[in-house]
Formats: C-alpha cells, structure tokens, sequence
C-alpha cells in the first residue's frame, strides 16, 4: 500500500511491501518455488548453462558455446560445485600426457644423445610417433575440431579453429611426410631421403591446451564461490511445530507460509518470517556484510540463512523458497555476473576481427618464410605457421572483462552490496554527487511520537485519537509512530470514513460528521486553517530535527504532532568518507526547512532542498545532470522510485529484510551508507582489474603473434617453438583469471 502519510512529509519512505508466492496460510497451500542449494554433484537434469563471455547463450545441460568454444557453466551454481566438467578435462589431459610422453622420447632423445639410427630404425621410431599421436589428435582433440568448426560456422571463428587448425597441419605435414617424402623438395630430405615430422608437435599442442583448460576451468570455478557461499548458507531443515504442539523436521523445500518453527542457539533461521515469541541475538553479517549482531524480540523480521546466536525463537514465516532475502540475492548477483560492461565494447570489437587476422598473419608468415626463409624453408614456413596459430588467444581478451565482473559481483554480496549490471559497477566511480532522502536513508526510519502540541478548546488526548484513526490503515513509519503513540498513551483511535491521501500535503477523512485533516503547513492553508497558536512551539521542535504535522478539525487548528526519528549511527561517519572522497551531499526531503536543516547541520550535509513535492526530486536531479555532475542517489526505492531512476546511479536503502531491487541498479541490504563507500572502492577496483587484463590480452597477443611468425629471426637467429606458443596460449586465460580473482581479497 503506498503511504498516504507521505504526502505530507515528502521524503518519508516506505518499507518494501513483503512478497510472497501465495497468500498467507497455514498447512495445506501450495509452497513456493524452493531456493535450487541442494543440486547433487554431477547432476545437471533440468539446469541452465551459458557462456562466460556470450551470456545471450543458453542451453538445458552443459556443453561448449557455438561462438567461442568455451565450456559452459551453469547460469546459477550450485551449493555443491559441479565439477564433472573439470575431471572430465582431467581425464583426458593424463590421457594425453601418458600417449604425448613416448612421442616426445622418441623425437628428442636422438638429437639430445647424438645417435643416429639407421635408415630401418628410424622408421621404426617414425612409426611410433604415428602410432601415439593418433588418439590424441584424432580422438582426443576431436572435441577442439568441433567446436573450431562450429565457430566457422555461426560467423564467428574462435579459439579452437585456431588451435584445431594449428594441430591438424602439423599432424597432416608429418602424416605426408611419413608416406610420401618424394612429394616435398629435395632439400628437405635427408641422407635416408626422409622428411623431418611434427607428430611431437601435435601431440604436445593438445596436451598443453588440455591442461591450460584445466587451470582455466579450476579458475573459472573460483569465480562464483561468493554464490556458491551464499547457497550453502541456506539450511536443509527446520523444526516446524504441529498443530497440536509437537514439533517435527522437515526439509525447507516443505515449508509453507504461515508455518511457526523454532529456532534454537546456534541454529539458523530456516525461512524468512517474523518472531513471535523469544528473545535473541541473531549474526546477519552474513548476508549483510554488518559483523554486529542485532537483537530481535517479538514482532521483529528475520531473514533465512541467518544465525541465531543466545536466545530461543519462535518465527512465523512469510517468505519461502524464491522470495527469500537470500535467494533474491543470489538472483541479483548472477544477473550482474552475466551483464555486459561498457568496457567490453573494446574487447567485442577487436575480438569480431582477431581470428581472421590471426589466420592471414599465419598465411602470410608461411608464404615469406617459404619464399625468402633459409632452408629447409618449407619446415620453417611450417613452424612459424602453427606457432602463430597456437600461441594466439581470443579467449584472453574476451574474458577479460566478464571474469572480474563476476568476481566483483560475488565479492560485492559478501560486503552486503548488490549491483543489478555491470554498468553499474563500472559507473559508480564517476559519481562526484550523492543526493539522499532523509527518512530511512540518513535517519533509521523507526520514528517515535515525541510530542504533541494543543490549540486552545482541544485536548491531547483527542489530537492523538483523531491523528491515529487517520493513520490506522498506514504502513508508513511516521504512521506507526502515531498510531502506537497513543496505544503508548492508552488513546483508542476515532473511526474515519471517506479517507483521502492529497499528494504532497496530507491525508483527510471524516470522523462523526467532522471533517478531520492531518498534513503540513500547505494543507492548513488550502482549508484555512491558521497555524499561529502552535507555529512558535512547533518551529523549536522543527529545529531539534523533529517533523511537525498539523491536526485540523472542521478547518480550525486543533493541535500538531511531532515525531522525531533517529539519525542512523553510521551516517556520519559514512558522509565524511564520501566527502572525503570528493563527493557533494545534497539532501531531499519534504520536510520543513528547519527540520531537514536541523538534520544537515548534525550531518554536514553540503546542499540541502527541504519541502520538496515527490514528483520535483527527478527534477532536482535533472538539473543536477544538465549542470554536469554525475548523481547517485540513494533512496528507499519506492516512493524515490521516479528519482531513483532519473539518477545516472540509482542506489537502494535495503531493510534488513525487505529489499526494494527493482528501482535501484544498487541495493545495500543493510541499509548503510557505508556500503556506498565500500561499492566505490570495489567500482574503481573492478575497472582497474578490468584494464590490466585487457592490457594483458592485448600486450600478449601484440607481443607473441609477431614473435610467433618469426619477427626476431633476422636479427637474433630466434624462432618461437610451437611448444613455447602452446604453453604461452595455455596461460594467457589462466593469468586473465588469475588477476580477476585478487579483487576476491582487494582491501575495500
């Protein structure tokens, strides 16, 4: 229900309303969709895998992508982490390894001891060369050819056609060589009238991109702990109470809405829901990255996954499966982990034309070599050939950006910071003005009835009842600190009838054929209510920090009302780094100026806008804009929807609880401003790791692919070996990865 109370006190926000997939019952409805942690290793029926660096890929079940190549991997990890991928790849590196090892013996130990066989023994060894290489490069490496031809045919050859390409030339040379040497130039055949073979090559080149892809996959891996944290989080039962008092545990997957379960010391809390009885303390850190534990009592919310720590509970809970704080979290942080980053345009570009290059560099390195090489120049065209076919990596540049974005998602939900996109990420660290409501972002949103004020001819206790029938049905905390206000103070509410919410300005209704109106000084004066008897009290209230609204009755003042809300404890401690940090603080709020200046002089707030209609906050911001700066602002993400969404970033107070992620591109679940202050320092982290490893990518595919071809023979006699290539290629991925997952433990 959007506040009505709103209106009057234009900043005063409005907790999430809570979600859930049915309406609140006890035993008997249907349960909600249960949050997927208890996925066995090894089973993949039913589970969605993408792509790294092309997340527009999905496929039911895992694979390798049609553009790149690459191993897929789940779009949401599992509890338990599926690495039948990874010992697969395992397998057929020992495979090879043990196949690869004769061949390289029988090529190398001649040259290494000085022997030479005669002309029958060395076909002999010839023979076992073929013999080895064979499965690993027509079983083994039949997978690489796939996906390489594949490439080719969706328009986008990758990583494998290179490799692929690479490994069947070499093979294919040798294999003619072997049976047909009369077919190549005299000066390539030795005193036997024998050709020299590449089978070792070949062979070592699979071998060695079978283990840079298990590096690459164990890496990979590494990326979505953070989830994979989070999904082990969850507990897999509950104690859940019968209706006749016993108790029973079930698996949370049964859980309904409605069900009371108990939550003893040292357990965590199965579901989201509310306490009903008990007394605790409850570690949420969690979840929300805050290390203090928070005491909960009767009428408290708890969120699922969290540890209960010195005290007994007995919860109800409203929120299973899907729409727990925990499993919208992990939602949130794969949804960011599969975002594009503007920074990627760079790599997509680039990475659109560079396997085609690589292709014509190594045609063109073949055909000089052949053409002015020294001899034997067929063997040298060959080499450097393969060499720049193998030691080129699309698959460094193209992953140098998802795999620190996935990181910084994951490390992020450990902080208690929540980015919608990568954009997001990339983005926050150009922000140099933060614009903040005041209600539930700079002040704990739990305001408390502080005084009330009585007109002549009035009594406070009918103030307080009429004020309170009008605030009833309000979910809003202005309203609840009215309405348990006078419960405080043993005043029943007056019935009202015909309520009315007036945008801005208040609400009204009638209550025994008197027409009863509660709002700001702007609503006194449309029904002409003067306000001077009170307006000296109620500005001092005002300047203390207090919100003042008005009680009119039949268009004559009755009394005021004023409420004070405390200023969050690590506010100002927050708003100091962010000034420290270079950015401006404009506060928005549609209190009274001296109520929101009362606030900005306890908080140093640089720029203050008070009595702000709701709609003028986009517009506010808009100006902001026009005038160049870059704004973040920070709101409950509600009633700052508009606001939230016209800002270049729109920043969510989360309540503990209830998280409002739809209007935000960042959510802090604890709802404190210093998680701005860690989200920048991870913003400028992840796009400093983001250009290292693009520099990396390009620096190494710039430095080998010329190497590669033979650009240091004229003047140093050097030729890249294609085993060197293989390895380099091999690692290149894996130090992208690599450097990623530091921002995993970056000081933030």
């Amino acid at each position: 229900m959007k506040d009505h109370m709103h209106h009057a006190t234009a900043d005063h926000d409005a907790a999430a309303p809570a979600k859930s997939c049915c309406a609140h019952t006890g035993h008997g409805k249907p349960a909600a969709a249960p949050l997927a942690t208890t996925r066995l290793q090894g089973d993949t029926s039913g589970v969605t895998y993408t792509c790294p660096m092309h997340p527009e890929i999905r496929k039911a079940g895992p694979g390798s992508c049609p553009i790149c190549g690459m191993a897929l991997e789940p779009v949401m990890p599992a509890a338990v982490d599926d690495d039948s991928g990874l010992q697969a790849v395992q397998r057929k590196f020992w495979i090879a390894a043990w196949l690869t090892l004769p061949i390289v013996a029988v090529a190398m130990l001649p040259h290494l001891l000085q022997i030479h066989p005669s002309i029958e023994i060395a076909r002999i060894l010839r023979g076992v060369e073929l013999l080895f290489s064979a499965p690993v490069v027509l079983w083994i490496a039949a997978d690489y050819y796939r996906r390489g031809w594949m490439g080719v045919v969706n328009r986008s050859p990758n990583m494998y056609t290179l490799i692929g390409l690479g490994v069947a030339v070499a093979w294919l040379f040798s294999l003619v060589a072997t049976f047909a040497p009369l077919l190549f130039p005299a000066q390539m055949r030795d005193a036997h009238g024998m050709v020299g073979v590449y089978f070792e090559v070949a062979a070592v080149i699979v071998a060695l991109v079978l283990l840079g892809e298990w590096l690459e996959l164990a890496a990979r891996g590494r990326t979505s702990a953070a989830i994979r944290q989070l999904l082990d989080l969850a507990p897999r039962t509950a104690r859940r109470l019968r209706s006749d008092g016993t108790e029973e545990d079930v698996p949370v997957e049964l859980l309904q809405i409605g069900d009371r379960l108990r939550v003893r010391p040292g357990e965590k809390v199965p579901a989201d829901g509310h306490v009903l009885e008990g007394r605790s303390t409850v570690d949420e850190s969690m979840l929300t990255g805050e290390p203090m534990p928070v005491d909960k009592h009767s009428g408290d919310r708890v969120a699922g996954a969290t540890l209960n720590q010195t005290g007994a509970l007995l919860i109800e809970t409203d929120r299973i499966g899907a729409d727990t704080l925990l499993a919208q979290i992990v939602a949130l942080v794969a949804q960011a982990q599969r975002s594009r980053a503007p920074l990627q345009r760079l790599a997509d570009q680039v990475s659109a034309w560079f396997v085609p290059a690589v292709i014509l560099t190594a045609m063109l390195a073949f055909i000089l070599w052949w053409a002015v090489g020294p001899e034997p120049r067929l063997a040298y065209a060959l080499v450097s050939a393969v060499s720049v076919l193998i030691i080129a990596c699309p698959c460094a540049l193209g992953l140098a950006t998802p795999i620190s974005i996935m990181v910084a998602s994951g490390r992020g939900a450990q902080l208690g910071v929540l980015f919608r996109d990568a954009s997001a990420i990339e983005a926050l660290r150009n922000i140099d003005t933060l614009v903040v409501d005041k209600t539930g972002t700079l002040t704990l949103g739990k305001p408390t009835l502080d005084q009330v004020l009585v007109a002549p001819g009035h009594t406070e206790a009918e103030i307080l009842a009429l004020a309170a029938g009008l605030e009833l049905s309000s979910e809003h905390p202005l309203a609840r600190a009215i309405v348990a206000g006078a419960a405080a103070r043993n005043v029943a509410p007056r019935p009202i009838v015909e309520f009315q919410s007036l945008t801005g300005r208040g609400v009204q209704g009638h209550s025994v054929n008197q027409r009863i109106a509660l709002g700001n000084r702007q609503l006194m004066q449309e029904i002409g209510a003067g306000v001077a008897s009170v307006e000296a009290q109620a500005e001092v209230l005002r300047t203390e920090g207090r919100t003042v609204m008005y009680l009119a009755v039949d268009g004559a003042l009755a009394g005021a009302i004023a409420v004070g809300d405390q200023i969050k404890p690590g506010t100002p401690a927050a708003l100091d780094a962010l000034r420290a940090d270079g950015l401006t603080i404009v506060m928005l709020t549609g209190d009274a100026r001296a109520t929101a200046e009362a606030v900005g002089r306890i908080l140093h707030i640089d720029v203050i806008h008070a009595e702000v209609q709701p709609a003028d906050k986009a517009a506010i911001i808009a100006r902001l804009q026009q005038a160049g700066r870059k704004v973040a602002m920070a709101g409950d993400g509600i009633n700052d929807a508009p606001a939230l969404a016209r800002a270049d970033i729109g920043i969510a107070m989360g309540t503990g609880t209830d998280i409002a992620m739809e209007s935000a591109q960042v959510t802090l679940v604890k709802g404190d401003l210093n998680g701005i202050v860690r989200a920048r320092h991870l913003s400028r982290a992840t796009v400093r790791n983001i250009r290292q490893n693009l520099a990396f990518a390009f620096g190494y595919n710039a430095i080998g692919i010329p190497i590669a071809a033979g650009a240091l023979y004229p003047a140093f006699g050097l030729l890249l070996s294609p085993f060197i290539g293989a390895i380099a290629m091999s690692l290149s991925s894996v130090s992208v990865i690599s450097n990623a997952l530091r921002l995993r433990r970056a000081a933030l």
